[in-house]
């Protein structure tokens, strides 16, 4: 017989999970007020281990506390976005810069398996398959943060930033074929590493992260225009 405890935490993991997916795949929009009830329903679990799962959410950034409103969806503005996203450009060609300068050849090695393998689930599965699916183990961008061998860079990009990135992510790359462009400036990334060129790794992994910028902005200008935006539809300073 398994200890209620234990299996407490299985439903607080499962609840976790099933709010995770239905954060990243937009089945809750950013912004969208979170009823106790309706979730509880959605993920088959009690109060208790739902509202266990929604701290680990707020943890995750994924989903925030306003005063006398509850809980929503982490709801961002365009200006918000924008400021994130040259910090992370910035993190980012440092990280490649390092990583050039630090992977060893087996880590290498495993970044191009993550390459193959992303390549291989969006031919199969589709680009949601990636980033709905993927784990920090398997993404391409966590790998080379890791393998710069800056604990700082770490813990900025894999805790603070990617987490609350990771949802718009998936729809930059879903936009207007956002995916095989992707792939092909991961290749770019790639190489410059794998040839030990710090300069040009930085350097193209500032241009990825610029044109997903320039992508996603636009897109959710748009969608701002015809008022389906999620992001951005609260606010733009």
């Amino acid at each position: 017989m398994s200890h209620p405890l234990r299996r407490s935490h299985v439903h607080v993991d499962a609840a976790v999970e099933r709010l995770e997916r239905a954060i990243l795949s937009g089945e809750l929009r950013a912004g969208a007020r979170l009823s106790e009830q309706a979730l509880a329903k959605m993920c088959g679990v009690g109060r208790g281990p739902l509202r266990e799962a929604v701290r680990t959410l707020e943890g995750r950034r994924l989903v925030e506390r306003v005063p006398f409103s509850g809980v929503r969806v982490t709801q961002l503005s365009i200006d918000d976005f924008q400021q994130l996203l040259v910090v992370r450009e910035a993190l980012e060609g440092i990280a490649s810069r390092q990583a050039a300068e630090c992977m060893t050849l087996a880590e290498t090695r495993e970044l191009r398996q993550c390459l193959t393998t992303f390549a291989k689930r969006i031919k199969k599965d589709g680009i949601g398959s990636v980033y709905v699916d993927g784990t920090q183990d398997n993404d391409f961008h966590v790998q080379i943060v890791r393998g710069s061998r800056n604990k700082w860079l770490e813990q900025l990009l894999c805790r603070d930033l990617y987490a609350l990135l990771r949802m718009y992510r998936y729809q930059s790359a879903t936009i207007g074929g956002r995916a095989v462009q992707s792939l092909q400036e991961h290749e770019a990334i790639f190489s410059a590493i794998e040839k030990r060129d710090p300069d040009e790794a930085e350097r193209m992994m500032r241009l990825h992260i610029a044109h997903s910028r320039d992508n996603l902005i636009a897109q959710m200008k748009k969608d701002l225009g015809t008022g389906k935006g999620n992001a951005g539809r609260a606010r733009t300073r």
